[in-house]
């Protein structure tokens, strides 16, 4: 993610509230000394990433009806208005799914098949990328994916919206918003073989 501070000072992501994006732009900002500006639907109780992106040095722009569409207009108007740099939805960058594809890699693992969350499909990519012989499933956490975002891999719903928290917690440290639910549907419907499953990150804290 460091990519995109290569030529920004100041980068700015439009999140869902729940989102762990926020938070990793906002660690990575402070660990460049760079500024880091998170574009988030106004709640009356802000929710932790944005509290924890806050506290490491984000500025955080909670906007009124948040919509996510709503919130990443603002957040291109902002850049139009102080040319700060603005990320795509999900780090939707070929730098990014090669990073990613990368880690993958880096495990030595040759797994027959892969389960993870998906928001944006930049997972999912990256994991087609890393391992394109496995079988590959994506459990849809948030708006309706179409094949060619997850690589043509068998698309699960949630059944929970993406704003609801899974009360059900798998046995290892992870978000109840995003891979808890993946976890939930993988560990019902997986195959045979190796069964890789990857967690991006666990529970907010504030």
């Amino acid at each position: 993610m460091s990519v995109l501070f290569n030529d920004a000072d100041e980068v700015v992501y439009a999140s869902p509230a729940e989102g762990g994006a926020q938070t990793a732009l906002a660690h990575t900002a402070a660990a460049l000394g760079k500024r880091a500006t998170i574009f988030v639907a106004k709640r009356k109780q802000p929710h932790d990433r944005a509290l924890e992106a806050k506290r490491v040095g984000a500025k955080v722009m909670q906007v009124p009806n948040g919509y996510l569409n709503v919130v990443q207009a603002r957040a291109r108007e902002y850049c139009r208005r102080t040319g700060a740099k603005f990320a795509p939805f999900g780090f939707n960058m070929p730098e990014a799914i090669e990073t990613i594809a990368a880690a993958a890699r880096s495990t030595g693992l040759e797994p027959d098949e892969v389960w993870c969350a998906s928001g944006s499909g930049v997972l999912a990519r990256s994991l087609a990328m890393a391992w394109p012989q496995a079988r590959r499933h994506v459990v849809q956490v948030g708006r309706a994916l179409k094949l060619d975002e997850v690589q043509g891999a068998t698309i699960h719903e949630a059944g929970i919206p993406f704003s609801k928290p899974l009360k059900e917690k798998p046995p290892f440290p992870s978000c109840p918003h995003y891979d808890a639910k993946a976890w939930r549907i993988c560990k019902a419907r997986h195959g045979a073989g190796l069964v890789l499953f990857w967690n991006v990150t666990g529970p907010a804290c504030a």
